[in-house]
């Protein structure tokens, strides 16, 4: 055999660079779980966790598990995705990107797992609370990556989520408090974002001007622009401008009563089974039809596309506008979702999140869903375990504390790691915050 040949059927010849940046992230913390959560865990000591609702078909009620060790087998799970997802890489094999997600999934859920069972120990965690402040947290981020998805899917960056989401919740508020009406508050939230959005268009699309610091302005002309309306006349008169108004709950027959996740899921507001729809729609629409091709192609090779004679501009005039009017959503869940009035600077830099929700998700509706759900997670559990951390445990056990800090800066850090490539390699269209004159 040749020594070309040979190189040729070589698993080196095959295999990728950078292979090995995330299965040793995967054996890192599969490592790491196993000694702190499992071998250094509170043996003797059991963990418990609320699972029941008294509107479910069967109330679960609190399960209990013995912490340490449901810990340690949970991370020799952990360490056997790892070592699989290791191997693959190593012998470059083909592995389908379905079950490759669903193994990177279940490494997630188990490492998750082996860490509530370790940090809850001698305690009772109420989980299905824990998921229902995830979903109401990640929802709004959703709106909002969403909207970033639609933007650069076509080619233009979008810094402005933060001034979108903003504009949506004061649309939501304002509308719906002079009309006593929160349906109205929603169909008013998107038509007020695409105000965002539309001058993000005339200026990045029409002007060509730098796009990052477009967005950048119009987030400090929104947040100043909506402060000064509260300040002038929704505070002075909050009844009739600036009233908390709330979504009703529309719980789905059935659905709504399954263990653990009816609650969660399937009684919610309006807006929640919106963004379900959303993302399907999107996924679907972005990756399966003639309109999502097109978008695609705008956002990789502009030149290509006004060849064969889409109109690029019109294509990212479009999108920016439709993917404003999502985020005018997410905006009216931060008000009508959570029955609160409007306040000052109210999307508290969650546009941002977005923005890197979207980056983490590489760009894709699922993956910014994905993303969003995580970021939300970390917040929900930072606020839970302060919670926790005020509870009495068995004398003898030392409580564990986790700062809330480390599990807020958790995510960004992830972030960052995705996009220096380490987690794997995020691939940004191509022609993505460039300007495209017609030749």
């Amino acid at each position: 055999m040749s020594a070309a040949t040979a190189t040729l059927n070589s698993p080196d010849y095959y295999r990728a660079k950078g292979w090995w940046h995330m299965p040793t992230a995967l054996v890192g913390f599969a490592l790491f779980a196993l000694l702190t959560f499992g071998v250094g865990g509170s043996w003797g000591y059991d963990a418990k966790f609320q699972l029941g609702s008294p509107h479910d078909f069967v109330d679960i009620g609190t399960f209990s598990v013995p912490a340490a060790p449901v810990s340690l087998a949970l991370a020799c799970v952990c360490l056997l995705i790892a070592a699989w997802s290791l191997f693959t890489a190593y012998r470059a094999r083909p592995v389908k990107p379905a079950l490759r997600g669903t193994a990177y999934f279940m490494f997630g859920v188990c490492w998750v797992l082996s860490f509530l069972s370790w940090v809850t120990v001698g305690q009772v965690l109420p989980f299905t609370a824990l998921l229902q402040t995830t979903l109401a947290l990640a929802v709004p981020l959703v709106f909002g990556s969403l909207a970033g998805v639609l933007s650069e899917r076509a080619g233009v960056v979008n810094i402005a989520i933060e001034g979108q989401l903003l504009f949506g919740a004061f649309g939501a508020t304002l509308v719906g408090s002079m009309t006593g009406n929160p349906w109205l508050g929603v169909l008013a939230a998107p038509v007020v974002a695409l105000g965002i959005g539309a001058l993000l268009a005339l200026f990045a699309v029409g002007y060509h001007v730098q796009q990052i610091i477009v967005g950048v302005v119009l987030n400090v002309f929104a947040i100043g622009l909506t402060s000064f309306f509260y300040s002038t006349f929704m505070r002075a008169n909050p009844e009739t401008f600036n009233a908390p108004l709330r979504l009703p709950l529309l719980p789905i027959p059935g659905l709504s009563r399954i263990p653990v996740i009816g609650q969660v899921l399937f009684n919610q507001n309006i807006l929640v089974y919106l963004m379900y729809v959303i993302v399907a729609v999107l996924t679907v629409a972005l990756f399966k039809t003639r309109w999502g091709l097109r978008v695609r192609a705008v956002g990789e090779h502009p030149l290509a596309a006004d060849t064969v004679g889409i109109n690029v501009a019109a294509t990212r005039w479009k999108n920016v506008l439709l993917g404003a009017a999502v985020a005018g959503l997410g905006g009216a869940t931060l008000t009508l979702g959570t029955g609160v009035a409007f306040g000052e600077n109210i999307s508290a830099g969650k546009g941002y999140i977005a923005l890197a929700a979207m980056i983490l998700g590489r760009y894709h509706p699922i993956g910014a869903l994905s993303a969003a759900l995580f970021f939300a997670f970390a917040d929900a559990l930072q606020l839970r375990l302060g919670i926790l951390g005020t509870a009495q445990v068995p004398e003898g056990l030392d409580k564990v504390t986790i700062p809330g800090e480390f599990l807020l800066m958790l995510p960004y850090v992830v972030t960052l790691f995705a996009v220096s490539g380490f987690v794997g390699r995020v691939r940004v269209p191509a022609a993505d915050g460039e300007p495209y004159v017609k030749q």
